[in-house]
C-alpha cells in the first residue's frame, strides 16, 4: 500500500514535517513529484476551481508553472488536528511580460491513513508587486 511519511495521528512535530516537506515538493516545481503526496482520487479546490485525481493535479500544476515563473513558495503550520493541517503561505512569481506577483492564503488538508492528501481547499489572493519589493524566502 502506497504511504507519504509521516502518517496521521499528527503531532506537533510532524505536522510541521508534512508542511516543509510540502513546500520543498512545491518549490521543486515539479508535477508528477508533487502529485504523489495526494491519493489517486484526491479531491482540489484551488481559488475556483475544481481539480479531481491526481491526472489533473499534474495537468494543473504544469500548466500553473508554465504561467507562474520563478515561483517561490513559503508554507506556515497554521493548525492541525488527528488527520488536519492548516497552513497559511505566500509565494511570488512573474508573467512573462515580467510583472511580479505576491500570492497570499490558506490552505486546509485533510489526509487518509497512509499519509496521502485526500482533500486540499485553497483560498488565495494575488497583489501584483514591484520587483524590488520581492521578498527572499
Amino acid at each position: 500500500m502506497e504511504q507519504k511519511l509521516p502518517l496521521p495521528p499528527f503531532s506537533l512535530e510532524t505536522a510541521k514535517q508534512k508542511v516543509q516537506l510540502a513546500e520543498d515538493a512545491w518549490n521543486s516545481k515539479d508535477p508528477n513529484r508533487v502529485s504523489l503526496a495526494y491519493t489517486v482520487n484526491t479531491e482540489w479546490r484551488n481559488r475556483s476551481q475544481f481539480i479531481n485525481g491526481r491526472e489533473e493535479v499534474v495537468k494543473f500544476l504544469t500548466e500553473k508553472w508554465q504561467r507562474e515563473l520563478d515561483y517561490k513558495l513559503k508554507k506556515e503550520l497554521w493548525a492541525f488536528t488527528d488527520n488536519k493541517i492548516a497552513v497559511r503561505f505566500e509565494y511570488e512569481w512573474h508573467n512573462t511580460e515580467g510583472q511580479w506577483f505576491r500570492a497570499y492564503g490558506n490552505e486546509n488538508w485533510e489526509f487518509n491513513e497512509n499519509g496521502l492528501m485526500a482533500k486540499r481547499y485553497a483560498s488565495i489572493n494575488d497583489v501584483e508587486i514591484k520587483e524590488e519589493d520581492r521578498r527572499v524566502f
